[in-house]
């Protein structure tokens, strides 16, 4: 197991490392407002920053923070190619603050053949996106490859608990936006508030969704029985859909992973090969 510790990307571990091999964070602290936010809570309270994404203080400022990045980047590039490169964990990569650096080094990233892949809770840069990615791919000179691009987003179905995130449903339309536009998505259905909130979240994106990421909420109730349902429902539903349940939601079943249907795939799932 790789042990690259860098300024701005790193191997995560535990709960983050069965979402990534490669992660990159540039900021702490986030707008969304997430009252469940893991950052917010016990030893990473203070550390992670507060309601607004500053820099990281290792970083003198942004151009710094890219300079960094790119020569981490060139340590590690036949790794990074082989299983991509997440943005991000301490953040959410699209807000207002955090969207222009987090462009600029997943582009370097992709020049370079790399990819990579978000999770956000915002929808508001999308039709900008697009609007870009189609005068970018208008120009015959301009090296753009979309597969090499993966878009998540988180949806729990409860826009009360995420008060300055778009809202689940204005996600949902956008990640149809990049799907039918050629790019791969996925969801993460973490943390699940409910069962039956997570599952219409699945049954309203499972048209624009390539694959699933499932994970509970840290210190969760819910009952044995109730993630057992859960879990059938949803492999039947989406029979031809990726998913990884995360150890945490097995553990409450107490479900061997290998004795899952053949759509439930594990952490080192690659929706790149």
């Amino acid at each position: 197991m790789k042990n690259f510790k860098g300024k701005a990307i790193y191997n995560p571990s535990g709960k983050a490392g069965e979402y990534s091999y490669w992660a990159c964070n540039f900021y702490v602290g986030c707008s969304n407002g997430c009252e469940y936010c893991y950052c917010k809570k016990g030893i990473l309270a203070g550390a992670m920053g507060g309601d607004k994404a500053v820099l990281k203080k290792c970083f003198k400022d942004e151009t710094d923070a890219l300079w960094i990045f790119c020569k981490e980047l060139s340590l590690n590039i036949e790794e990074l190619k082989k299983h991509g490169l997440f943005f991000s964990f301490t953040t959410d990569p699209f807000l207002s603050e955090t969207s222009e650096l987090t462009w600029r080094a997943a582009r370097f990233a992709s020049d370079n053949d790399i990819p990579v892949k978000f999770l956000t809770k915002r929808a508001d840069w999308v039709d900008k996106y697009l609007r870009y990615y189609s005068q970018l791919t208008a120009k015959p000179y301009v090296k753009f490859d979309q597969r090499m691009y993966s878009f998540g987003f988180t949806l729990t179905g409860h826009d009360e608990l995420e008060p300055g995130a778009s809202t689940n449903a204005e996600r949902i339309e956008a990640m149809k936006k990049l799907h039918d536009a050629g790019f791969k998505t996925w969801v993460s259905i973490e943390p699940i508030i409910d069962f039956g909130g997570s599952f219409r979240m699945i049954m309203e994106s499972k048209d624009s969704c390539d694959m699933y990421k499932i994970g509970l909420l840290s210190g969760s109730k819910l009952k044995k029985v109730d993630a057992l349902n859960f879990l059938t429902w949803v492999v039947n539903f989406i029979p031809d859909t990726p998913i990884y349940f995360k150890d945490s939601f097995l553990k409450l079943c107490k479900i061997n992973r290998n004795y899952l249907t053949a759509n439930c795939v594990g952490a080192d799932f690659n929706q790149f090969t």
